[in-house]
Parts: structure tokens; sequence; C-alpha cells
């Protein structure tokens, strides 16, 4: 009977410890990823952790997700640059399976570092993948995690998201006419109304306003009850009252600036009439002796 409570007393303490690593996230061992995940989780001491994953590296110990880890926490403090020259660093450590998780994290970390021209080379690497069926290993879904929720991800709806990074990144260099042409593609591909306003955003940076406003109203005409898609129709609605202040400013302009011209043709005109000083005295005199006949 006694082994029994021991067994039992042995039983519940083995339940206990799975329980706390079900509760906290937290793989169960001893090694240095171990560890780095429990500095990170439990203890929320994200610089040990980094420590940690770094040791894990350098120890071979679950490569793929210690460089993941340690370079959301990176990205997390603020230390982007340091990310990216981490991933650059060790990805030739990492499995085939883990690089393209690492092109979409280096893609977050320029775009946040300001290297917009880096962005997109990467950008068109991942667009040039996904042409030749490399991309998600050569399946045509994938799993994406996002705020802890996991979704399945095809790979029309990515061509869409990695056009739209491209138009995005093309706008920071004000390449507009170029910008448009990747959100032009995106919304054929996976239309929304994000990218919508976008691209509507691009052609007013090129003049065309009149284009703009018809894309724009599109996008308030067929508002949804949805938080993001009530953002887009604000924004749109905001794009749309610029255009209009734009063009009346520009007729505003016209008008001021045709009558400049006719005050400075006026001008010309009037210099171009010879003042009675510029007369000979002969004529001054002519005209002196005709206005005393007149009297």
């Amino acid at each position: 009977m006694e082994r029994g409570i021991g067994s039992n007393r042995r039983s519940s303490g083995a339940d206990r410890k799975e329980l706390f690593h079900v509760l906290h996230k937290v793989p169960a061992g001893d090694s240095p990823y171990v560890w780095a995940k429990h500095l990170q989780l439990v203890e929320k001491d994200q610089d040990s952790a980094i420590i940690w994953f770094w040791k894990a590296i350098n120890a071979g110990d679950r490569i793929d997700s210690a460089l993941k880890d340690m370079v959301v926490i990176m990205k997390q403090q603020g230390r982007a640059e340091e990310a990216i020259e981490a991933i650059k660093s060790f990805r030739h450590l990492c499995s085939r399976q883990a690089q393209e998780s690492l092109d979409n994290l280096l893609v977050d970390l320029y775009k946040k570092c300001g290297m917009f021209g880096d962005q997109i080379e990467l950008l068109k690497q991942k667009l040039r993948m996904i042409y030749l069926g490399e991309a998600f290993n050569g399946k045509t879904t994938k799993i994406a995690r996002s705020h802890g929720k996991k979704f399945q991800v095809s790979i029309k709806q990515e061509t869409a998201h990695v056009l739209a990074n491209l138009g995005w990144a093309y706008m920071q260099q004000k390449c507009f006419d170029a910008a448009e042409l990747a959100y032009r593609k995106a919304q054929m591909i996976d239309p929304d109304a994000n990218k919508a306003c976008n691209l509507g955003v691009c052609l007013m940076r090129q003049g065309n306003f009149d284009n703009a406003r018809s894309v724009l109203l599109d996008v308030v005409k067929h508002r949804v009850l949805d938080g993001e898609e009530w953002k887009a129709v604000s924004r749109a609605t905001e794009l749309l009252r610029e255009i209009e202040l734009k063009q009346s400013t520009s007729t505003m302009d016209k008008i001021l600036s045709r009558g400049e011209a006719i005050d400075r043709l006026d001008n010309a005109l009037n210099g171009w009439s010879p003042s009675k000083s510029r007369r000979l005295p002969i004529f001054v005199e002519i005209s002196t002796y005709r206005d005393q006949i007149a009297c």
C-alpha cells in the first residue's frame, strides 16, 4: 500500500510538471534551448533568454527555433539591426524548411530599419520562388500564426501579400509608378480595401486624381461591418477629401496665374506705348501750338 501511495505522489508530481510545461508553453528537458524558453516565458527575463538562445545555437540545440525566437525578442527590444546580423550569420546552420520564415522575419526587420532597397530585393526573390514553385516548400498552402492563432494561407494569398509589401516599399522610395503596378497586380489576385487605399495614394502622388477618386469611391461604396474594413473606409474618405482640396486649390491657382498673366500683358503693352517725355521737342511744340488754337 505504501508503494501505491508513493507511486501516486510521483504520478501527481509528474502531472504537475507536465501541466506547468503546457501552461507556460515551455519544452521539457534540460538543455540551453529549454532554459532560454524558461527565461523568456516564465521568468520574463528577455536579456538572459537571448544569451541562452545564443548558447543553444552554438550547441546545435534546436537551431531553427532558437534563432527565430531570439530574433523575435531582439525585434521587440528595438534591436532590429542586431537581429538582421544574427539571421545573416546563422541562417546557414538552419534547415531548408526554416529559410522561408527567416526571410519573412528579414522583410519585417528591413521595414523597421528603413532598409527599403534590401526589403524590395528580398520581396522580389520571394516572388521568384513563388513563380518557380519553390515557396511553401513546394506545397500549395501553409500554416501561419498571428496573435497566437493558426490559420491557413494559400499561394494566391501569399502572392498578393508579397506584392502589397512590395508596393509599400516602393512608396517609401517615392517610386509611385512601380508601387501602383504592384498594388494593381495584388488587387487582381486578392483584392481588399487596404490595398485599394494604397493604390489610391499612388495615383494621387502621380497627379492622377480622377482614377484615384474612382478607386477610393469603390472602397467607400462596398464597405462592410468589419473593424479593419471600417478603418480602410475612414482612410478612403479622408483621401477623397484631400483630392477635393487639392483640385479646388489647383483650380484657384490656375485662376490666379491667369490673372497674373493678364497683368503682365497689360504692363508689357503699357511699356510699349511711348510716353510724352520721349517725344522730340518739335512734336511737343506742335502739340502745344495746336492746343492753343483749339482754345
